[in-house]
């Protein structure tokens, strides 16, 4: 029974995605026998009403996992119930010093989106409870420390580029501006920080479905889903997991993600503009685009990418069936923010590459980026 484990993860963030995600792999590793443990979430933004349903709910809630994978629509639901609980920051911030102090504790994880590492210059960082999810991360951690408490693993999965450095940079700032003693700073380097890359698309709760009479968490997830973790010699053993791949360096996985995944969104859009598709799915679904698409990622863009990421096809292949998914309205206005930086990541970039490496012309590359042009987009 999960409920006879310990709490050993501390997580910042309430929202779908991380439920979805983390807590998901950790309850099914939880279930496999490998007694990961337990999950507190923490709310730190709202009026806690997500933490307050999971309260009243034990900590337990859905995932149902909808989309179409290897040639099958996928339609079924998983309840998780790795989580122990969840608290409130404003409210209930003693009780997560408490928690930090614990020496069941294990990792700390977080999904505070891309703005959350923010910090204002002239935060209080004395204030009950901090503001910024890095003056929070500084406290439990002295909290810790002071407790004289082993260091922890610390698992950031914001989608960031460098994220685990990134943080701890921060957090290292904001000790020495808190004055924090030397053996404190050199304990937070002790602390394992581990680089990450995530990727799933948790759309959220659905309009209609029968669980929802009894559990207002309910949220949905595609069947894909890819956590790259940085291997780490300090680290604590987390869960094995289909979805969890181990690694010395995370990076190869962003190459690819943005490279495929996300240079295939914007290409589509290119292509579907004239015809007045609004819908990915749509686009993907129409037989002169969804061709088009297939011989543009694996004519010229994979190409690009052997032998320098991982199973770039494969990932292609499962990027043509997550847009197929039938239960997410993927909307190209959202793909469009940013477009102009998009194409030069995206498509720009790879186009480059391909010229250098086989010394000739990436005709649907140019294709699309002369569409591109000619649209004004």
């Amino acid at each position: 029974m999960q409920a006879s484990l310990p709490e050993t993860v501390l997580q910042f963030g309430s929202g779908r995605f991380l439920r979805a995600f983390a807590d998901l792999f950790i309850h099914e590793a939880n279930e496999a026998g490998q007694n990961i443990g337990r999950v507190v979430i923490v709310q730190s933004t709202g009026g806690g009403e997500r933490a307050s349903h999971l309260e009243r709910q034990g900590g337990g809630y859905h995932v149902a996992i909808r989309g179409y994978q290897e040639g099958q629509v996928i339609d079924r639901v998983v309840k998780v119930q790795s989580v122990s609980r969840a608290l409130v920051a404003q409210t209930q911030w003693h009780e997560i010093l408490q928690l930090a102090c614990s020496p069941q504790l294990q990792f700390i994880l977080s999904n505070t989106t891309e703005n959350g590492y923010h910090t204002d210059p002239n935060e209080d960082l004395n204030r009950t409870p901090p503001e910024s999810f890095p003056a929070k991360l500084l406290a439990v951690l002295l909290a810790r420390y002071e407790a004289k408490q082993a260091p922890l693993t610390i698992i950031p999965c914001e989608l960031i580029e460098g994220n685990a450095n990134i943080l701890k940079t921060k957090v290292l700032e904001l000790a020495q501006k808190r004055k924090a003693p030397p053996q404190a700073l050199a304990w937070i380097e002790e602390c394992a920080w581990l680089h990450t890359l995530v990727d799933r698309i948790v759309s959220g709760t659905p309009k209609e479905h029968p669980l929802l009479t009894i559990d207002p968490m309910l949220i949905v997830a595609e069947p894909f889903a890819f956590f790259a973790l940085q291997s780490h010699p300090k680290a604590e053993p987390f869960a094995v997991h289909p979805a969890i791949v181990r690694c010395p360096d995370v990076l190869p996985y962003f190459l690819r993600k943005v490279r495929i995944l996300n240079a295939a969104h914007t290409a589509l859009l290119i292509k579907a503009k004239p015809r007045g598709f609004e819908i990915v799915r749509d686009a993907v679904n129409d037989p002169e685009l969804g061709a088009w698409l297939e011989r543009l990622l694996m004519e010229e863009i994979v190409p690009t990418l052997q032998g320098r990421v991982d199973q770039p096809e494969l990932f292609a292949r499962q990027t043509l069936d997550r847009f197929r998914n039938p239960f997410l309205d993927h909307k190209f206005a959202d793909i469009y923010l940013h477009h102009a930086s998009k194409v030069q990541i995206r498509l720009v970039s790879t186009a480059q590459e391909y010229r250098s490496r086989f010394g000739t012309e990436p005709t649907l590359l140019n294709e699309v980026l002369e569409l591109n042009r000619t649209l004004g987009l």
